[in-house]
């Protein structure tokens, strides 16, 4: 079993950063990859980031690409979302996840392990 824990979530003007945080403990040991979901009320839960366990970023989404950047420190198991600029659009509860160890895609049915989300509120 793996457990997540996301924090770092908040209320911050539009234009401003946030830095979210994801721990993961339990069977977590091998380089794996990690992804960042986020959903918005009454919208379906979407792909935002992934970092694969060789270290390639993906981005899902246009239009955060140049604003979110995705790391990890292998070290602690922690994988991070840096959210800069941003915008009202990108209110949503964020959620990180863990797909299964070889698995190359990221869709939200493809993750195995999920954490119950951090909200992130941007206001105009």
């Amino acid at each position: 079993q793996v457990q997540l824990v996301e924090s770092g979530g908040g209320l911050v003007q539009a234009g401003g950063s946030l830095r979210l945080s994801c721990a993961a403990s339990g069977r977590t040991f091998g380089p794996y990859g990690m992804a960042w979901f986020r959903q918005a009320p009454g919208k379906e839960r979407e792909f935002v980031a992934a970092l694969t366990w060789s270290g390639v970023e993906i981005y899902g989404i246009d239009s955060v690409k140049g604003r979110f950047t995705i790391s990890k420190d292998n070290a602690k198991n922690t994988v991070y979302l840096e959210m800069n600029n941003l915008k009202p659009e990108d209110t949503a509860v964020y959620y990180c996840a863990k797909p299964p160890r070889g698995s190359g895609t990221w869709t939200a049915d493809d993750m195995e392990y999920w954490g119950k989300g951090t909200l992130v509120t941007v206001s105009s």
